[in-house]
């Protein structure tokens, strides 16, 4: 489904956007609530420049954190550090952030993305 993540002119170039929402599923009588984060980074006017990522730490899927300070992702289960725009710069990731490939801007400036998760 659609995700609504916020508005692209809230987004400041340069600097991490952070969003979060809940997904439910509901199987039967079972009734099940994820809740999932990210940040997006606006890179210029145009919205097909964003990236955006998922906040899971790709070592255990602790949720990271922006440190403006250190002007990078911190993890704060095993001290992992992610640049900007995901890449890996220190401690045990075995990849980069995943991304949110699927996104999109609605006619009113909310930036959507796609949702593949249950």
């Amino acid at each position: 489904i659609w995700v609504s993540i916020g508005k692209f002119e809230d987004m400041q170039v340069g600097m991490p956007y952070p969003f979060s929402f809940t997904r439910v599923q509901v199987n039967g009588l079972e009734r099940t609530s994820n809740s999932f984060g990210g940040y997006a980074i606006r890179k210029s006017d145009r919205y097909e420049d964003l990236v955006i990522l998922n906040s899971r730490c790709t070592h255990l899927s602790c949720t990271v954190n922006w440190n403006a300070e250190a002007q990078s992702y911190i993890c704060p289960c095993h001290d992992a550090a992610f640049g900007i725009e995901g890449e890996v710069l220190d401690g045990p990731p075995p990849r980069p952030l995943d991304r949110f490939e699927d996104f999109r801007m609605t006619e009113d400036g909310n930036i959507e993305i796609l949702s593949k998760a249950g």
